[in-house]
C-alpha cells in the first residue's frame, strides 16, 4: 500500500486537531482522568483495570505524535488509530450496558450517543491522515498491472 500521499490543508488541519486531542487523552489516561477512564474497562478484561488505561494512554500518545509528525508513515498511522478506536469501542458500549458514570456521560441517552461517534473518529483518522486515498490508489495500481 502507498504509505505517503499528499492531503489537503483541511485533512492536515485536522489530523493536527485528531492528534493534538490524542495526545491530550493520552496524558489523562496516565494523569488526571485515570479513574474516569476506568471506568469504561469492561469487568470482562482480565488484567487490571489500572493498567489498561496505561498502556491505552501510552498508545494514544504514541499515535497522537506519530500522526502529527512522521509524514512517511501518516497513512499507517491513519490506519493503526481507526484500529484503535475500533479496539476501544467495547469499553464505550460496557460503559452504556453497565450504566457506569464518566466523562459527565451520567444517563443512558449520553452514554448512547457517545456510541455513534466512534465511527466519526474512525473515519476521521482515515481520511485526515489519506489512509483511504492510499488505498483507493493501491486498488488502483494493483489493477492496472
Amino acid at each position: 500500500m502507498v504509505k505517503q500521499i499528499s492531503t489537503t490543508k483541511t485533512q492536515n488541519v485536522f489530523r493536527i486537531l485528531l492528534a493534538i486531542f490524542m495526545v491530550f487523552a493520552g496524558i489523562s489516561h496516565l494523569a488526571f482522568n485515570r479513574m474516569e477512564f476506568q471506568a469504561q474497562v469492561p469487568d470482562w478484561v482480565p488484567f487490571s483495570k489500572d493498567l489498561i488505561v496505561i498502556l491505552s494512554g501510552i498508545v494514544e500518545i504514541i499515535l497522537g505524535l506519530g500522526l502529527a509528525f512522521w509524514k512517511q508513515q501518516r497513512t499507517t498511522f491513519g490506519w493503526a488509530l481507526a484500529v484503535f478506536f475500533i479496539l476501544i469501542f467495547p469499553g464505550n458500549l460496557a460503559q452504556y450496558i453497565e450504566g457506569r458514570d464518566a466523562f459527565g456521560l451520567d444517563s443512558d441517552g449520553a452514554r448512547l450517543i457517545r456510541l455513534f461517534f466512534q465511527p466519526v473518529l474512525i473515519a476521521w483518522a482515515l481520511w485526515s491522515a489519506g489512509s483511504w486515498k492510499a488505498w483507493r490508489k493501491s486498488i488502483h495500481q494493483a489493477k492496472s498491472k
